[in-house]
């Protein structure tokens, strides 16, 4: 594969930017069970209200592919994508500006969704973009509550100067019933883990790596080693192999992120390690994949790190159920309003909408959002050229913290950024706490959950400005 040039050509992951402590848990659920203390010192990822698998999905594919890159097709691995039969993957692809004739494809079912579509692209020799979200939820009181994180992550594979290349893999599945989700439950079913454990895993861990080292060339096991489940079996997988897991420290941070994980630590070992070193994925979910992979050249640095730095701890554990929707407050009249999804006027501006399209004037190059006939600055007709503005920075230049209207997230922040080129556009902003937005600060767009039609059971998504990382997009 390393003479074709075909292999892995950029990796990209997205985490969002609650953070719920194993400490918090503990303290309040200790009382109940206090095996729960066993999770102090880890922290879990969290999505705010207006996150869920494809908003984390858009935001991870972004940083893992530019606009030029040629993608003809795309496959979506979650097992909580928002709609049963609209095409998530499809909302994506309009998110992201991906042509309409690009192949696309939902893949869920197991948490090795991912892991089993990156080793089908890799062995079929086929370009594609491979995205992982996951944001599911577990019950309060729970283990999974303290260490089921949210996140997403993206991997492109395809023809060009690879960073990555397979050089062995094997798989096994088994019905092995280690914990279930039933359709049309929000929670987990989950077994003792130590029969999980013993009785389960670890056998068939070992007999399936062995068979992927053989196939690598590689006589006992590879330089790194990432292990794909749950925080405890993780361990004890990692130990039977005779390694360390270097992505425990990765999940100690944003915890287990389900079907996105496997891309996660992927992309966490691309950072860690050097070129010409090999890799070791055990991806585990009713049977287990083992992917050995050799980087080829130094990945780019702390893009996951970064992000996993960068959350806020929340400290109050009523908002946290809030914004997770697993507790229902009082929201009074001001949230009983009938959002009805007028279907034909989104499809009419449905670029607009999902793609965050304006138009620049071909007379005098003033950009301008929503794209109309005339433009606004020198009233020529017909002269706008459509123009993706999800990427471009932005500017606030004015805002208000509304503590009057509602939003499942008081106060609602919203106010006029500026694009440059003439483009001033009044949005809501996300990821921002009250008193944190000046004028003059710059913002980048995410793509995120604008409102809820609940009788319809539909979501409407729009982009939302949030304060830049580093003073830039990170």
């Amino acid at each position: 594969m390393s003479e074709s040039g075909f292999g892995i050509l950029s990796s990209g992951s997205y985490v969002p930017r609650g953070r719920l402590t194993g400490e918090l848990v503990a303290e309040t659920h200790g009382w109940f069970d206090p095996s729960l203390k066993s999770t102090a010192g880890t922290s879990r990822s969290f999505g705010s209200w207006d996150e869920d698998a494809l908003t984390m999905a858009v935001e991870a594919a972004r940083s893992c592919i530019d606009g030029a890159d040629p993608l003809s097709r795309v496959e979506l691995a979650s097992t909580s994508l928002p709609y049963a039969d609209r095409s998530n993957v499809g909302v994506l692809r309009e998110a992201l500006g991906l042509p309409e004739t690009a192949g696309l494809t939902d893949s869920g079912g197991s948490l090795r969704a991912a892991s089993s579509a990156l080793l089908r692209a890799l062995e079929a020799g086929q370009s594609c973009l491979i995205v992982a979200s996951d944001c599911v939820d577990s019950k309060p009181a729970s283990v999974g509550e303290a260490t089921l994180g949210h996140a997403a992550a993206a991997i492109r594979v395809g023809t060009g100067t690879p960073m990555a290349i397979l050089r062995g893999s094997a798989s096994r599945h088994q019905d092995f019933v280690d914990h279930y989700r039933a359709a049309g439950e929000r929670f987990s079913y989950t077994l003792e883990a130590r029969w999980t454990r013993d009785a389960g895993y670890r056998r068939q861990t070992a007999e399936t790596h062995a068979a992927a080292m053989a196939q690598a060339g590689i006589a006992d096991h590879a330089d790194r080693l990432v292990v794909s489940a749950p925080p405890a079996l993780a361990k004890a997988i990692a130990k039977s192999l005779g390694q360390d897991d270097l992505g425990a420290t990765l999940s100690a941070r944003i915890g287990y992120c389900a079907a996105a994980q496997p891309l996660l630590l992927l992309r966490h070992a691309f950072e860690q390690a050097q070129a010409g070193e090999t890799i070791a994925l055990v991806s585990i979910g009713q049977g287990i994949d083992v992917i050995v992979l050799e980087l080829t050249a130094p990945a780019a640095q702390n893009g996951l790190a970064a992000q996993a730095d960068a959350g806020a701890e929340e400290t109050n554990y009523a908002r946290y159920l809030t914004l997770r929707r697993l507790l229902e407050l009082e929201e009074g009249i001001r949230a009983e309003r009938d959002n009805r999804t007028a279907q034909a006027a989104f499809w009419r501006k449905h670029e607009a909408i999902t793609g965050f399209v304006g138009g620049r004037c071909r007379a005098c190059g003033t950009l301008q959002f929503p794209p109309s006939r005339v433009c606004v600055e020198c009233g020529a007709e017909d002269s706008q050229t459509p123009q993706r503005m999800s990427a471009l920075p932005g500017t606030v230049r004015s805002f208000t913290e509304d503590w009057l209207a509602f939003t499942p997230n008081p106060p609602l922040i919203f106010g006029n950024v500026g694009f440059g080129d003439g483009a001033n556009v009044m949005m809501e902003f996300t990821d921002v706490s009250p008193g944190e937005l000046e004028v003059g600060m710059p913002v980048a767009l995410r793509f995120r959950i604008k409102d809820f039609d609940h009788r319809r059971r539909f979501r409407r998504y729009f982009w939302k400005p949030a304060p830049a990382l580093g003073g830039g997009d990170g």
